[in-house]
């Protein structure tokens, strides 16, 4: 009797010990992040031509609403209770719109049917293929990638270039993402400057240095 009573007990305890752990689990909120700096103002509609921004191809390791945080050589660690707003590969395909519109003053018709298109304008179509998304919390946030320009319609790539992007972040979920937009910011400002000159048809499209 002894022995079923202390079993009995035991068990209680161990159930309370585990209510007390899920309670712990559920009172940690998640927070969502996203990679859209704020709205900034835009330049007016002067560039003479139309972006198709494609949604980014991501890395298997990364491609997850969830963030993923470098936490040694070789270790990456998912967290739960810190995701992105929406798929990582939309999330940079709207940070890269909203920079290259501003710089550009440039209109992204992603989504959009043909009719909605302005007749006669070109439309660029960039793609942009990420090698790395690293995010090393209170040391660096980084992206590699490959992108490409074309003119809708037509099959040859104008270009074909690579960037790699690092910032250096403060300790915190918010400053990493910080340095992320802050990344996309000049990755977009490298594509702009590329689709400039492939609209001008004059000079490296891909300049030393991209």
């Amino acid at each position: 009797m002894k022995v079923l009573r202390s079993m009995i007990d035991k068990a209680a305890v161990a159930a309370a010990g585990l209510a007390l752990l899920l309670t712990a689990c559920a009172s940690v909120p998640t927070e969502f992040y996203t990679l859209v700096p704020p709205a900034q103002q835009q330049q007016s509609a002067s560039a003479g031509f139309q972006i198709e921004v494609q949604p980014a191809d991501m890395p298997p390791q990364v491609s997850t609403q969830q963030i993923v945080v470098r936490t040694g050589a070789g270790e990456m660690v998912p967290v739960d209770t810190r995701r992105w707003i929406a798929p990582l590969g939309d999330e940079i395909r709207a940070a890269l719109s909203a920079g290259l519109s501003q710089r550009l003053g440039v209109r992204d018709v992603y989504g959009l049917p043909n009719a909605s298109q302005a007749p006669g304008t070109v439309t660029w179509r960039i793609d942009v293929k990420v090698q790395r998304f690293e995010s090393a919390l209170g040391a660096y946030a980084r992206i590699d990638a490959l992108w490409t320009l074309r003119r809708a319609g037509e099959g040859a790539v104008a270009a074909s270039c690579g960037s790699s992007v690092m910032e250096t972040v403060q300790p915190g979920y918010p400053a990493l993402v910080e340095g992320h937009q802050r990344a996309l910011a000049e990755l977009a400002g490298r594509i702009a400057a590329a689709l400039s000159t492939a609209q001008q048809a004059g000079g490296p499209v891909c300049p030393q240095g991209l």
